[in-house]
């Protein structure tokens, strides 16, 4: 897929959206079992601006912050059903815990979570805000998660 691109590609086309004017938003998360909830949510990013980018924890990312039985679905995987997605236009990966480098460099026109994050502890949030740019959160469709998909699928196949 070509919208999945190394940082260095990303910001080159983020320059580009800068002189023309058109609004990034950035959201990132680990999208490990991709449900309703993640389509909603990203539908509703998008709908923020002209242009989404996602942040995805990569494997390592995903492990120092979930333990070692995560992700389910390797990297590329969720990348490829992440940037498939009709609302999603660019995908690039993270290693670091947080996404706070990625913002950094991306500095964002509207910094995006969900509505279980308060505005102040949002992660990148002074970066884009000391830049003219708004942190917004969402509030979810459904109280789905890849934690509770797991949950129920280990009760329902336990013998």
């Amino acid at each position: 897929m070509n919208n999945i691109l190394e940082i260095s590609q990303l910001l080159a086309i983020r320059n580009k959206l800068r002189t023309e004017k058109r609004k990034v938003v950035f959201t990132n998360g680990c999208f490990d079992i991709l449900h309703a909830g993640h389509v909603d949510y990203l539908t509703k990013s998008k709908a923020l601006g002209d242009i989404l980018i996602v942040g995805l924890n990569s494997d390592s990312s995903i492990k120092k912050i979930k333990g070692d039985k995560r992700p389910v679905i390797p990297q590329a995987e969720r990348a490829m059903l992440v940037a498939s997605l009709k609302p999603v236009d660019y995908v690039t990966f993270f290693d670091e815990s947080t996404p706070k480098e990625l913002i950094e460099k991306l500095i964002p026109d509207i910094l995006v979570k969900g509505a279980d994050w308060s505005v102040e502890n949002i992660v990148g949030r002074d970066i884009v805000e000391a830049n003219g740019g708004e942190v917004k959160t969402i509030s979810f469709v459904n109280d789905q998660s890849t934690s509770k998909i797991i949950k129920l699928i280990l009760e329902r196949f336990k013998e």
